[in-house]
């Protein structure tokens, strides 16, 4: 009998998948597993030349990410909902829009490996947002690491999620538009999506709020 319920949440850069994560976590009491991107000695030289550090930033976060994942089967008895701010495919989508041909090849090579031990969600939730309401929490936020991120590379990570999770089937699935919506600041906005999640999910459901601010 499984013992461990595992929410991941997904979207892209800025859309607000962490600050989620760590609400819904102290709402219900779950433990909470964040990516350690500040770990990645690669990252910020990634976003000023990503051809030159694409691979070196793709490998070390497929080799952390397995590290906590595999980390996932030691459940506490205590906390056995468990709340991501990540899945662990992230690394292929990212690896599918960075590396060159070569490098997916050697990439695939080691993912194929790893993948094999991962654990798959019980519940993924996809945060959607457009460019420009991302790109102004970028900046709102003001993290120094990401001030050469522009919006052309959010627009096509943005569309190698909407690519993937068009076709995806493999759990059960909430895709929300984040665009009209202040979790974080709203108290409203994030118990109408505490709300909607608690509910049996199978397939695919869509949630479109409007902020109430």
């Amino acid at each position: 009998m499984k013992s461990l319920y595992y929410i991941a949440i997904e979207g892209p850069i800025g859309v607000g998948k962490t600050s989620l994560s760590k609400l819904i976590a102290e709402k219900l009491g779950a433990r909470l597993v964040l990516e350690e991107f500040e770990e990645n000695p690669f990252l910020s030289e990634f976003y000023k030349d990503p051809e030159r550090y694409a691979f070196q930033t793709q490998l070390f976060f497929l080799l952390q990410r397995y590290r906590q994942q595999h980390e996932l089967r030691q459940v506490d008895m205590f906390q056995n909902l468990v709340i991501a701010d990540y899945m662990f495919i992230k690394d292929r989508l990212f690896a599918s829009l960075n590396l060159n041909e070569k490098e997916i090849e050697l990439y695939d090579t080691v993912a194929n490996l790893l993948e094999k031990n991962i654990i798959k969600p019980d519940l993924v939730i996809y945060l959607q947002g457009s460019t420009s309401s991302i790109m102004n929490k970028i900046i709102e936020r003001g993290r120094s690491i990401e001030k050469d991120i522009t919006s052309d590379y959010i627009d096509a990570l943005s569309q190698v999620y909407t690519e993937y999770f068009f076709r995806y089937q493999e759990t059960p699935l909430v895709i929300i538009n984040t665009d009209n919506i202040d979790f974080v600041k709203n108290e409203n906005d994030f118990n109408e999506i505490i709300n909607f999640i608690r509910k049996p999910v199978v397939g695919t459901k869509y949630f479109n709020p409007s902020s109430n601010l």
